[in-house]
């Protein structure tokens, strides 16, 4: 087991257990998944900066990624049915919890003039979503070597009576930096 897996067993169930009045461990809201996403905009002129982008990603998480398709054509944007526009991995159990602490320990505090991440990327069902500027941030891939800076989306599907508050929580024992929020967002937040 990871030391975050631990961690979530040892002490932040037993925290949740305790705010929210859950009577079973299994109540508790658990990260199920975690989804990243990269968007390869040039890709649809150049099949290797979408290859390129897949060999990062599965760098970065230690999982193969896989290569997403364009489903219907846009002609504003020169894409075609079927063409190789980004690429995505999703990761469960432990190889998600040393992702996870992977981003929260060391890529994060990475970024330049990093304030925390925005508390209004959860949706109605509690996931929290967010976006990384480069890849570069992660200490697997080689700076050297990188020909072309490219962004991520990465989400946390969180189980649970999907309230944000409680993914928030939840979250936040895990060591994810959030921005200070003032009492309008904590009002949109929980509300």
């Amino acid at each position: 087991m990871t030391t975050l897996q631990t961690h979530f067993q040892k002490v932040i169930v037993p925290q949740m257990m305790k705010k929210f009045g859950y009577k079973n461990s299994l109540q508790v809201p658990r990260v199920l998944k975690i989804v990243v996403n990269m968007g390869v905009g040039k890709g649809s002129e150049d099949i290797k900066i979408v290859e390129a982008a897949q060999k990062d990603l599965s760098t970065i998480t230690g999982q193969h990624a896989v290569i997403t398709r364009a489903k219907k054509a846009i002609s504003n944007f020169k894409i075609r049915e079927g063409l190789a526009i980004g690429c995505r991995v999703t990761l469960r159990g432990k190889i998600m919890y040393e992702f996870f602490e992977r981003l929260v320990r060391v890529a994060l505090p990475r970024i330049r003039d990093f304030r925390g991440l925005n508390p209004r990327g959860f949706d109605g069902g509690g996931n929290f979503s967010f976006g990384l500027q480069e890849q570069t941030i992660f200490p697997e891939i080689e700076t050297d070597r990188v020909t072309r800076a490219q962004g991520m989306d990465v989400v946390l599907v969180i189980s649970g009576s999907g309230s944000r508050e409680e993914s928030y929580e939840l979250l936040s024992l895990f060591g994810v930096p959030f921005r200070a929020r003032s009492t309008a967002e904590k009002a949109r937040i929980y509300g």
